[in-house]
């Protein structure tokens, strides 16, 4: 009696199951079919290029990953040498790939932070209770005295993927050695105290200063500011005063006597040397 009722039960639900495998095994013949057709081949040299940048996804080329700016390099060669993690390796061997000539290396590009005041050199006005944030203090009525200069709340550390940015005393103040110049910090900070330097040495001369104001003005918000006095303009190689701020020009700078004097001579001792 077993037995014949589990024969009919057996009849009943075999052909159900039948039919459920021959449709699934139809969908999947079908899948198979369209994954065949409707892929998208990858140019191999895509993976190649990909395989020659560092896989960081740091965003410093100006694509979102290193995968987007394989495809971008591909595409456009004149995009070869935007890896700045990757430097002059990873260049070459995209250039390799490509079968392009590349020229000498550029100067590599690192950040440097136009200003030099800590918490005990800056006047305030006010104690600022805000949100923990550049971007939002910048947007706000100046609770720091100098509208020029670092507001110390980090917004540069955190988009750092390398730890190589911190505040100390209400300072942004760069590791070099662990910076690989991807320019994130300079982009992120609102009122442009970072700047993408072409470092032809291997530590360069800059001024840590990014007031516009009258000297007068500046000494009563920041005991280390620029005051535009021009000695170093006089002395120096390389040195501008451009509205009341003195300036280095990167492109054309040497190491030499007279910018090291112009150094030694600078009053507010604004002038360092990043690196």
């Amino acid at each position: 009696m077993i037995l014949a009722d589990i024969y009919q039960l057996w009849n009943s639900i075999w052909p159900a199951g039948a039919t459920l495998l021959a449709l699934g095994s139809g969908f999947a013949i079908i899948l198979l079919i369209a994954s065949e057709k409707l892929k998208v081949e990858i140019d191999p040299k895509i993976l190649q290029i990909n395989e020659a940048l560092p896989s960081l996804d740091c965003g410093g080329c100006g694509f979102a990953g290193c995968g987007q700016y394989a495809k971008a390099v591909l595409a456009n060669p004149d995009l070869l040498g935007k890896c700045a993690p990757g430097g002059q390796a990873a260049t070459e061997a995209i250039a390799k790939i490509l079968n392009l000539q590349v020229s000498d290396a550029a100067a590599p590009k690192r950040p440097i932070v136009h200003c030099k005041g800590h918490t005990k050199d800056k006047t305030f006005n006010a104690i600022y209770h805000g949100i923990q944030s550049c971007i939002a203090a910048n947007a706000l009525a100046p609770a720091q005295a100098c509208k020029f200069g670092c507001l110390g709340l980090g917004d540069c550390v955190g988009v750092c993927k390398f730890d190589a940015i911190k505040i100390i005393d209400g300072l942004a103040t760069i590791d070099y050695e662990k910076c690989t110049g991807c320019g994130a910090c300079a982009k992120h900070c609102p009122r442009n105290l970072i700047e993408m330097v072409p470092f032809s040495q291997e530590k360069m001369m800059t001024v840590a200063c990014s007031s516009r104001e009258s000297g007068k003005v500046t000494r009563s918000m920041c005991k280390v500011g620029c005051i535009g006095c021009g000695i170093c303009e006089k002395m120096g190689e390389q040195f501008s005063i451009e509205n009341n701020l003195a300036r280095v020009d990167y492109e054309k700078y040497q190491p030499s006597e007279k910018n090291q004097l112009a150094l030694n001579k600078c009053p507010k001792k604004v002038i360092i040397e990043a690196g």
